[in-house]
């Protein structure tokens, strides 16, 4: 699949996603991605590489936005929200006296804000990580709903300068994941509806709502 960087409303964006179970036909009609893979390391590998050719050909985008499923126990299922913060929850130097969730020698908070604010679309905190989440373990996570690549992307963009958005659709959580069936049951409605938030986005560029440079 050849990566396409979309115009919404006059502005280049570069969709991110990481798995093919998350690309439906709703979204099909609107873009093509950089599909990365799943979790932190191939999206951050993958995304970094695609942004260095970009900048190489003077064609960086005004924005990345990454999007696809997460997991929640206190978010609707199968409703989208837009990430304001991500957090990096393998990170733990604590050991070495720095915060959970801090890399080390790095100017950057345990939760990173994010600049834009999509009118119409419900907002939420994110943790990244490598495992999936599941029962008890969302104990440990102190964000609303959780992911494994936005963090990654995030610094990825940072490298070369872009903004991100985050936009995830509530897969899981309900209930203790047994099969990837619990994954993939609600996909086809989050297609849909991440499809709506694409919409929704570029109505918010084109207002000023988001102002991109």
């Amino acid at each position: 699949m050849t990566v396409e960087v979309s115009r919404l409303s006059q502005k280049s964006v570069l969709f991110v996603m990481a798995a093919e179970a998350e690309y439906g036909p709703h979204l099909k009609n609107l873009f093509t991605p950089l599909m990365t893979g799943v979790g932190p390391v191939e999206a951050g590998v993958r995304l970094g590489a695609e942004l260095a050719v970009l900048k190489a050909e003077g064609a960086l985008p005004d924005l990345v936005v990454s999007l696809g499923s997460a997991g929640s126990r206190k978010l609707e299922q199968a409703e989208i929200y837009q990430a304001v913060s991500v957090g990096y929850r393998d990170m733990d130097a604590s050991p070495l006296g720095f915060e959970k969730g801090a890399t080390p020698f790095l100017d950057l908070p345990v939760t990173v804000p994010l600049p834009f604010v999509i009118p119409g679309i419900k907002t939420a905190s994110l943790s990244t990580g490598g495992a999936i989440i599941s029962g008890a373990a969302y104990d440990a996570i102190d964000a609303d709903m959780v992911d494994m690549e936005t963090f990654a992307c995030l610094r990825a963009c940072q490298l070369f300068g872009v903004p991100l958005i985050g936009l995830r659709g509530i897969s899981d959580g309900a209930a203790d994941l047994r099969h990837v069936n619990d994954w993939t049951e609600y996909l086809h409605v989050i297609d849909e509806k991440l499809a709506a938030a694409v919409g929704l986005l570029e109505q918010a560029i084109e207002s000023g709502a988001i102002r991109l440079g």
